[in-house]
């Protein structure tokens, strides 16, 4: 309840920096042109890069009149913008200017001022398949791949850099998003209409935003009321039977205030067992999902602040079609309520400077059975963010300092331990941090930062992170970072899909921090409109807590200091020979390793489990003059995973996936047909022993490949622009 009072006096967040000016960037033909850079001719290291819908928005000073507008493949302009617009400005083909800061394709965005490996995914590319939600958006992404946790549940799991999605600091705009408890099915909360961009970052992030980031960060970006279209509505099905509806409404409220709703429902009610193993190949399910959310743009400050109920219900296990007399069952009912504010404060003659509040609350409360086993998880948590930027004498030189703090309650019970521990528990993390930024023409970046952290469970926790990036001429870049990350595990929400097991939990050590290091280097090389990148990461870690299911019938937790690491290679193509085709390749190589207990000298390196050793992707996209038809295709192969055996080294098979979609547009109506799976390839025998429940070797929690099948899905747009 402080938590709430607290919330409440201090509604508040960081956006902007000064009295804004709005515009757009479109090429002759009124296409939108997604990631120019747009900087004040007075200002130029203060720039800012156009949505997925050609707009800006961004800080004005008195005396400040001329933009320019600069983009890849395009002439360079420098325009007058006297007043705060609307603007519209357009940019003429220059196939031989390469001097340009960003690389464009229609649908991704990869940012070269970051001295941080960034890439934004825009909604041309969630467009390319159905992404329902969150755990269906990088289905052409080769950075973040997405599987599920196991054969029952449906929850889905990310991974990034060889690691699983914990280790992935998830937000939504910057404020705690898939974390905690909420791991299981966080990613299936967040609806894919509701999505404006994706920020992926490889390595360790900006410790602005905390200290979790290990393997990597995804910030998720939602659509805003003052940009997004009034009025736009989604509707989906698949084969299966499983529908959505989606509405997004937005309103502008005079000159200063906007409002938006987003809304989304959707179902699966259909029993599905095409394998005939007697179980569901995906649970059915119901979710209600509203998020309100209001903008207020002065010339002194802007705030934004809002609230997210979510309702969902599932059940899995074996069929309820009276052939079971007691049917093994899971079931599930989770509630979720989030409020979040922002506001900052203008410096409307220093646009450099500026200070925000980030403040965030939610409360999670999900009950879920395995069998005659229950799991209760509740977890109530707040956050705030103080952020005060500035600068060092000229813009060459600023800083980043404030103060954060993070509560978390955690309440957690579950029936089948071998030793019961006390998994509930009450965090609490005051934080300080500074950042230094030296900038020499946006071609030479150095990030260097620090914070401290107090953890009333684990101690002072102090977090050094640095990052760079150098322009080599025109169209090459080098980047280079090397941070710490650490993160308090909740081992059993973690692990969701392993309890779907007759498996007994054992925990040999309490709970303590993981630790790791994380390093990492990426060059990137463009081509006219065309780019290459080839990046390595490694992470080490100094603590970790290991999942131990080697043995049939153990699920064994407990903390070690031997070695476990993770080194990955990525190399990417995107090729835009012209308006109308584009194609991604890329080809990743990762070699993950974590030492478990036994061997004969009592432990053993071993690779880590259900982990692809190489992974490549292709996809082509094809679309006719003003996008009246668009199709694309999705190739991906995943190499064998080490399945669990605590003397053998087991690996599954190799697989390949495709995916394909075709878009009819129209003025406001888009309409698309598509089909996940395409080859039909499924994992045998996805659940062990599955025709006896009871026996201490069923276990549904092995799986490395595809379990439904081929599906195909219909659905249409209405966007009111």
């Amino acid at each position: 309840m402080k938590y709430i009072l607290l919330f409440t006096v201090l509604v508040c967040n960081t956006s902007a920096f000064g009295q804004q000016i709005n515009g757009s960037v479109l090429e002759n033909s009124q296409q939108p042109l997604v990631g120019a850079v747009v900087k004040w001719l007075s200002e130029p290291i203060n720039a800012t890069l156009t949505d997925e819908n050609g707009e800006f928005s961004m800080p004005k000073t008195t005396g400040q009149h001329q933009l320019i507008i600069s983009y890849l493949g395009y002439k360079t302009d420098t325009v007058m913008a006297d007043g705060e617009g609307p603007f519209t400005f357009y940019l003429t083909q220059d196939n031989n200017d390469l001097n340009e800061v960003v690389v464009k394709s229609s649908s991704t965005v990869i940012d070269r001022i970051s001295p941080i490996q960034t890439q934004i995914i825009t909604t041309k590319e969630l467009e390319k398949s159905a992404c329902c939600n969150l755990s269906e958006s990088f289905e052409t992404n080769a950075t973040v791949s997405v599987s599920f946790s196991d054969a029952i549940t449906g929850a889905r799991q990310l991974q990034m850099l060889g690691l699983s999605g914990k280790f992935i600091q998830t937000n939504i705009e910057n404020m705690p998003g898939v974390r905690g408890l909420t791991i299981p099915f966080g990613l299936n909360y967040i609806p894919g209409t509701w999505v404006q961009s994706i920020d992926v970052i490889k390595g360790t992030s900006s410790l602005v935003n905390g200290y979790e980031s290990m393997s990597g960060t995804i910030n998720v970006e939602l659509q805003k009321p003052d940009l997004a279209e009034p009025v736009y509505l989604n509707l989906y099905t698949n084969e299966l039977g499983r529908g959505e509806v989606n509405l997004n409404l937005a309103k502008s409220l005079g000159e200063k205030w906007s409002v938006g709703l987003l809304s989304h429902g959707s179902f699966l009610k259909n029993e599905v067992d095409r394998n005939n193993d007697g179980f569901k190949d995906l649970p059915t399910y119901d979710q209600f999902n509203l998020l309100n959310r209001w903008k207020y743009q002065g010339e002194q400050f802007v705030g934004q602040f809002g609230v997210n109920y979510l309702k969902e219900n599932r059940e899995g296990g074996q069929m309820n079609d009276g052939r079971f007399a007691n049917p093994y069952l899971f079931e599930n009912e989770s509630e979720k309520l989030t409020m979040f504010a922002k506001l900052a404060k203008l410096f409307p003659d220093a646009p450099f400077r500026g200070l925000g509040l980030i403040m965030n609350a939610s409360f999670y409360d999900s009950e879920s059975t395995f069998g005659l086993n229950p799991y209760i998880a509740k977890e109530n948590s707040f956050y705030s963010n103080l952020i005060y930027q500035d600068i060092l004498g000229n813009t060459n030189h600023a800083y980043k300092t404030g103060f954060s703090f993070l509560a978390d309650e955690y309440d957690e019970s579950y029936a089948n331990f071998n030793n019961p521990m006390e998994l509930s528990r009450q965090e609490l993390v005051p934080g300080a941090f500074f950042e230094y930024t030296y900038n020499k023409l946006e071609k030479t970046i150095l990030v260097a930062g620090i914070r401290v952290d107090q953890h009333n469970l684990f101690g002072t926790q102090v977090t050094p992170r640095l990052h760079f990036k150098q322009d080599f001429g025109d169209n090459s870049t080098w980047r280079l970072s090397v941070g710490k990350g650490f993160r308090a595990p909740t081992p059993l929400a973690e692990n969701f899909g392993k309890l779907v097991s007759n498996r007994v939990v054992t925990f040999d050590d309490p709970i303590a921090p993981e630790i790791s290091w994380n390093y990492g280097t990426s060059w990137t090389k463009d081509f006219g409109r065309n780019s290459f990148t080839v990046d390595v990461y490694h992470t080490e870690f100094s603590q970790h807590l290991m999942m131990d299911m080697e043995e049939v019938g153990q699920l064994l937790f407990y903390n070690t200091t031997n070695r476990s690491f993770s080194t990955s290679a990525q190399a990417e193509v995107n090729i835009i020979p012209n308006d109308r085709w584009e194609l991604k390749a890329a080809y990743r190589w990762l070699s993950v390793k974590q030492t478990f207990l036994g061997g004969s000298d009592g432990k053993s390196l071993r690779e880590k489990m259900f982990v692809p050793k190489s992974l490549a992707l292709i996809n082509v996209a094809y679309a006719l003059p003003y996008n009246k038809w668009k199709a694309d295709a999705t190739l991906t192969y995943k190499g064998k995973q080490r399945i669990p055996d605590i003397e053998l080294d087991k690996y599954s098979d190799g697989f390949v996936t495709l995916n394909s979609q075709v878009t009819r547009n129209f003025v406001r109506w888009e309409y698309y047909l598509g089909a996940e799976n395409i080859l039909n390839y499924k994992q045998d025998n996805p659940i062990i022993s599955a025709g006896n429940p009871d026996d201490a070797t069923f276990d549904a929690g092995q799986i490395w490949g595809p379990v439904v099948g081929r599906t195909v899905y219909v659905g249409v747009r209405y966007k009111l622009k």
